[in-house]
């Protein structure tokens, strides 16, 4: 089976988004039963030199919104728009300080994930030669759909979530690797001879 630029890109940001939230939610209720300070948490970094966790919080969720909106070819509200940026930011002051509690940052993904939502295969489907221009701060990366995705999207998505996932879990939050994955994606029986996958 041939996987398309839909099923590569938007239910994987979809899933993972989801089980971010999740990830925040246990971390809240860790933070609450421990008596941790929730925005000690959030401002939390794996070393002095990153982003906080609020920050990586806004990338992951501005990244997946601004990659399936270029592959859909959507017009963008201005070429660095701050929530269709992809992963291309590198100031502490292109991030909104509004965004410091758990409850704003699950609200941000949620909206990021209400993009995804809106997406059909049709929008995205196709896109693997569409040519794809980030920009910020005057500095424009030229690339075209699939490499854009596969090579620097992707790589970057799961960078950001795996630094959210490690602050936590030195936080001393009780995360494990199935909070990361979420839910199983396999069976417990032998899969069904000539399977058939579906989208």
């Amino acid at each position: 089976m041939t996987i398309t630029m839909y099923q590569a890109s938007v239910p994987v940001f979809q899933r993972l988004l989801t089980n971010c939230i999740a990830i925040l939610k246990k971390a809240e209720a860790h933070a609450v039963s421990s008596g941790s300070d929730t925005r000690l948490m959030t401002e939390a970094k794996l070393a002095s030199d990153m982003f906080p966790l609020r920050v990586q919080i806004q990338i992951l969720a501005d990244g997946a919104r601004g990659c399936v909106a270029r592959l859909a070819g959507h017009d963008l509200p201005a070429p660095d728009a701050r929530q269709f940026a992809v992963f291309n930011r590198g100031y502490h002051q292109d991030f909104a300080e509004s965004h410091q509690t758990f409850a704003s940052l699950i609200a941000y993904l949620r909206d990021a994930i209400d993009y995804l939502d809106a997406i059909t295969p049709a929008n995205v489907d196709g896109s693997e030669n569409t040519p794809i221009e980030v920009t910020w701060r005057e500095n424009t990366r030229y690339f075209h759909g699939l490499p854009f995705l596969r090579d620097y999207a992707l790589p970057n998505f799961y960078f950001h979530l795996t630094i959210s996932y490690a602050i936590l879990r030195i936080a001393g939050v009780p995360l494990g690797k199935q909070d990361f994955e979420g839910s199983p994606a396999y069976s417990t029986g032998p899969a069904a001879p000539h399977q058939t996958w579906q989208h």
